[in-house]
């Protein structure tokens, strides 16, 4: 007695068909690029720019203001800085500065430097 493909167990199908696509994997050349999950940072923005202004922290010895930029990259990250650099009375004519902080995929820094400095009141004419 035959059985037709519907009758035979669900299982027993499953495992035939797994096994032909097997097959039909091992005759086609292998592309690493395809076979490859595609790649995602092991930092995500926020990550990044906790660890920026940690960096920035460190260095500087003084308390981030706050992110100005945020950029990811092929290689990492590029983050704007920006912190106090001198307190003065009125608060609003303290001295500011911007740090551009390079990480990379990991958190770890690559790069750090002060790109610019300028007065509280006039930064918003900053260009």
């Amino acid at each position: 007695m035959t059985v037709s493909h519907e009758e035979r167990p669900h299982e027993e199908r499953h495992r035939e068909e797994r096994s032909r696509q097997e097959v039909h994997r091992e005759e086609r050349p292998r592309d690493p690029e395809r076979e490859r999950p595609p790649r995602r940072p092991a930092l995500d923005a926020r990550g990044a720019a906790r660890r920026a202004a940690h960096h920035v922290a460190q260095l500087t010895g003084r308390d981030p203001e706050g992110v100005t930029s945020l950029e990811h990259r092929e290689d990492g990250w590029a983050i704007g800085i920006e912190v106090v650099e001198t307190h003065r009375i009125p608060d609003s004519t303290d001295i500011l500065a911007e740090y551009r902080v390079e990480l990379d995929d990991h958190g770890e820094l690559v790069t750090y430097r002060r790109t610019e400095r300028y007065p509280r009141g006039r930064a918003e004419n900053r260009t």
